[in-house]
């Protein structure tokens, strides 16, 4: 590293630059998986009418993205050791920022198909990487909050795009394809910032983790659990089951709740919009707030909480419930929609340790996608049978409640 590079990280650094790495971090979780994934949401009424797709179509449109996601995060780990990850993840920003652009020119479905496999995989190769290098630059009881902070990216790009989208489809005879162009235009300048910014280690800046101090310091090596934090661990295993459920889950609501609003419930696209920038808007809180009291009271009843909420919303939603429960449901899936990614980042983080964070994070992530690659796609197969999405949100009520009971047996915290 050259001097002047030095210079303006120490000049930084009169606020612990893990600070700066976290806020950029935020950054890249709103160009990787708000605009690249939760963006699609508000996209699929207006693709749906002008491209004519059925609700199977749309399914398999991200579900592609997430078969996308999940061949990235195998690759994760091996290019993350090679390349670093400040590399891996400006270079996977590109990936997604230039296939979203192209979207917004494909001439027919099969080709957005294609394309949208491509961002997944941008969002995967930039995503667990950048909540792998919040567990490097930070030490664990402060792990969960800034994991916290980075996860609600996505909240402000869900603020964004339930207002920008509607807006540009009244001006634009096929305005879906002008917000392809802004939103991939918009990922790109993220990459950029990601390249120029990110460090891979407080050691590129000699520095020790945000809230370590040099007396405190873990031994090499050391290990919380009895058996270990490998991959085919127990712990490790039942981790990867929570994801699952938490993936397969909340990834219904978030790509077919504007389309069972218009469709099934009778809202125009720019009122089911305004539901979508509230959920952005309450998401706001969920990182930082369920983050920071895992932090405190332990990974395990934070999860337990976490889920019991969203299976409270998932169910309000699949019922035909006054507006109210409605309006009840958005607000509840909201306030915990980031928290999960947050407090699974942190809970692998305590026991893995700075070099093998990102290969135990990105094996239980790839069982994560495996539930986001399913669920809209039996979601799709539900609805076309059924006539709309009230028995896929009952289902997910359901296994929300599963992943609650399977919280319950994850180990107590350590200090």
């Amino acid at each position: 590293m050259t001097s002047d590079k030095k210079s303006m990280i120490n000049g930084l650094c009169t606020i612990h630059y893990g600070w700066i790495i976290m806020v950029t971090g935020t950054l890249c979780i709103f160009a990787s998986l708000g605009l690249g994934r939760f963006s699609l949401g508000m996209l699929l009424p207006a693709m749906g009418r002008d491209l004519q797709l059925s609700y199977l179509q749309m399914g398999l449109i991200g579900t592609l993205n997430f078969i996308g996601y999940l061949i990235a995060v195998l690759l994760c780990g091996r290019l993350t050791r090679r390349f670093g990850a400040r590399r891996v993840i400006a270079a996977a920003l590109t990936c997604s920022g230039v296939s979203m652009l192209l979207i917004g020119w494909a001439p027919n479905l099969y080709l957005i198909f294609i394309l949208y496999l491509l961002t997944g995989i941008g969002s995967g190769l930039s995503n667990v990487p950048m909540l792998s290098l919040i567990s490097s630059w930070f030490s664990s009881n402060q792990r969960g909050q800034a994991a916290g902070f980075v996860a609600i990216g996505s909240g402000f790009a869900i603020i964004m795009s339930g207002k920008l989208i509607p807006y540009l489809n009244t001006i634009y005879d096929q305005g879906w394809r002008v917000s392809w162009l802004v939103l991939g235009s918009l990922v790109l300048g993220v990459a950029v910032i990601c390249y120029l910014v990110l460090r891979n280690s407080p050691q590129q800046c000699g520095l020790l983790p945000v809230g370590m101090t040099a007396d405190r310091q873990p031994e090499k090596g050391r290990v919380l659990l009895v058996d270990g934090p490998r991959i085919g661990s127990s712990f490790i295993l039942r981790c990867a089951a929570i994801y699952f459920l938490f993936g397969f889950t909340y990834i219904i609501y978030a790509t077919f709740i504007v389309t069972a609003l218009v469709q099934d419930k009778g809202f125009t696209e720019a009122v089911a919009g305004n539901f979508w920038s509230w959920v952005g808007l309450l998401s706001l809180f969920s990182g930082p707030v369920f983050g920071i009291f895992s932090d405190r009271f332990g990974r395990r009843p934070g999860l337990m909480l976490v889920f019991a909420i969203q299976a409270m919303a998932y169910l309000l939603i699949a019922l035909d419930l006054p507006t109210f429960f409605l309006y009840l449901s958005i607000g509840l899936y909201g306030i915990v929609l980031w928290s999960v990614p947050a407090i699974m980042a942190a809970l692998v983080g305590d026991y893995a340790g700075a070099e093998r964070v990102a290969t135990l994070f990105g094996f239980v992530t790839f069982i994560f996608g495996l539930g986001q690659a399913s669920g809209p796609f039996l979601t799709g197969i539900l609805a076309e049978i059924s006539g709309s999405f009230a028995s896929s949100f009952l289902m997910t009520a359901v296994l929300a409640l599963m992943a609650v009971i399977f919280s319950a047996f994850l180990p107590k915290k350590q200090h």
